[in-house]
């Protein structure tokens, strides 16, 4: 199994995928990974939603399409739209969020969200898979070709599967000295 420094520093998001269909107990530790995640209050609000069918998941890449999204890229359409038709898996992050905290606005259900899945994409690379998050689609839609009750936040989509090209490490970082601030904001 790959060292956890080295599952960091050798990730990368993919959006191609091989057809070759993802071994259920190399899924089980994926999941298994997203479930051991911290939470506020060790409340565990996360619940996901695995979806093999390629029909359902052809479904889910057309309510991913966003023609008005403009990212910092320029991008027009969701780039990681075809990668939802086309990946064996497709794991719907969704959160109950009176499971997490809701301090001062702050709504935790994103943080606890967010660091599950990381675990869940540095486990699925651990175990020679590939994913992407994507975060661009039609809430209201999906929630219902889902089937995932009111009150439900669907946070990210996650496709997951065989990487179709060989990886070529995690993409560029801004130097640490340009992020990270001693003792106070100095810019």
């Amino acid at each position: 199994m790959m060292d956890t420094l080295e599952a960091i520093k050798t990730r990368r998001s993919v959006r191609k995928f091989s057809d070759r269909p993802v071994e259920p107990e190399k899924l089980r530790t994926v999941l298994d990974a997203a479930r051991l995640a911290p939470s506020w209050a060790n409340m565990q609000c996360w619940r996901f939603v695995v979806v093999e069918d390629a029909a359902m998941r052809q479904k889910i890449s057309e309510l991913s399409y966003v023609e008005t999204f403009f990212g910092p890229r320029g991008y027009k359409t969701n780039p990681a739209q075809k990668a939802l038709a086309e990946a064996p898996v497709v794991i719907v992050a969704c959160a109950e969020p009176t499971l997490s905290g809701d301090l001062r606005g702050q709504q935790y259900y994103m943080a606890d969200l967010g660091i599950a899945t990381e675990n869940l994409m540095l486990a699925a690379h651990a175990e020679g898979l590939g994913s992407v998050f994507v975060g661009v689609f039609d809430e209201e839609g999906m929630g219902e070709l889902l089937d995932i009750p009111s009150g439900i936040r669907i946070v990210g989509l996650f496709p997951l599967g065989y990487p179709l090209e060989p990886g070529k490490g995690g993409a560029p970082r801004k130097p640490i000295e340009e992020i990270v601030f001693y003792g106070k904001w100095k810019g």
